[in-house]
């Protein structure tokens, strides 16, 4: 797929979610496979302001790998400014998320608010372009409308491609849906027919299975596909899903011992590259993420909350999953010769 002159290899890409994708869950992510990763959605506001949690979250990938940043707010002034410095730390693309419906991003007539107002969103397109200059492809990510009765995606992706954005990523829900309910394939349809041939639209929502993905392809003829929730805990799906864009066989879940490597690996990019004061929540946090689903991860996840020391939880989660291979290897079924 290609944003103006950036190409994405894989055609895949890594939501930004506020609280989740930040450089060690990327990095995990960039590791299994995702075409491209974007930082948290990041206040252009805040970032003006030098707001240092704000910074902090404006991280590069490592090892020289391309990112995009994605940035909110509705002044085009602070947006040009906040734009100029992803592109000063090498992003590769800037996005500007029109698509938010959280209330208070809402309130502040941000995020999904945005799509009431077309002329505006135009006016920061076009201040962001002017910011970071054609060498940093300017996208835009949007939902499907305000509510059930103003579904305007395609009209506001037109006037957003008019204005100069090189790729446009859909959520198929409204913003009174918020989560709840089931993307609509057919509004992320609507707008591919709807956007120039040239300019890639991205599909957005409900994609947690590698069946999900090719179904969101097929179905709506998007150029790629956007992951947020499904890749939480399991990045394994990323694997999955190249595998299959190459004619692969899809080598399936995770073995626990996979997923014993990569919660070691993502714990310790976090003791690496996590503020110290965060550092025990955000373990929390990935054990939760990882032992989802297995057996005793309730009672596992209640353990971890009353640990503070940074080694202990380690320690806890290793034993964790070195108990659950040792639970696989006993139910499995005996052999001929065990059994006779």
């Amino acid at each position: 797929m290609r944003i103006a002159n950036l190409v994405v290899d894989t055609e895949v890409l890594l939501a930004p979610m506020a609280a989740v994708t930040d450089l060690p869950f990327r990095t995990i992510c960039e590791e299994h496979g995702v075409g491209l990763t974007i930082t948290e959605f990041l206040s252009a506001s805040a970032l003006c302001a030098g707001a240092q949690k704000t910074v902090d979250k404006m991280t590069p990938s490592l090892y020289g790998r391309r990112f995009g940043v994605q940035i909110f707010g509705r002044e085009p002034a602070g947006l040009a400014l906040a734009a100029q410095m992803a592109r000063d730390i090498g992003a590769a693309l800037v996005d500007i998320n029109m698509g938010c419906p959280a209330k208070r991003v809402v309130a502040g007539a941000c995020g999904s608010a945005l799509m009431k107002e077309p002329e505006l969103a135009q006016e920061l397109v076009k201040a962001v372009i002017a910011a970071v200059g054609p060498s940093v492809p300017v996208t835009v990510k949007h939902r499907a409308g305000w509510d059930d009765k103003h579904q305007n995606a395609p009209e506001f992706a037109c006037a957003l491609v008019e204005a100069g954005a090189k790729m446009i990523t859909v959520h198929g829900r409204t913003r009174t849906q918020g989560f709840t309910g089931h993307s609509s394939r057919a509004i992320i349809g609507a707008v591919r027919r709807a956007v120039p041939a040239a300019i890639p639209v991205v599909g957005n929502g409900d994609v947690l299975t590698v069946d999900d993905y090719f179904a969101m392809r097929e179905e709506t003829g998007c150029d790629a596909v956007m992951i947020g929730r499904g890749a939480i805990g399991n990045p394994w799906l990323f694997r999955s899903i190249v595998a299959r864009l190459r004619g692969q066989d899809d080598p399936g879940p995770p073995s626990i011992a996979e997923r014993l490597v990569v919660i070691r690996r993502h714990l310790g990019l976090m003791r690496e590259h996590t503020p110290d004061k965060r550092l025990v929540h955000e373990l929390r946090k990935g054990c939760a993420w990882y032992s989802k689903g297995l057996p005793g991860c309730a009672a596992f996840r209640d353990r971890t909350q009353h640990i503070t020391d940074l080694d202990e939880i380690a320690r806890v989660a290793a034993d964790f999953f070195e108990s659950q291979r040792d639970h696989l290897a006993s139910a499995r079924p005996a052999g001929p010769r065990a059994a006779a």
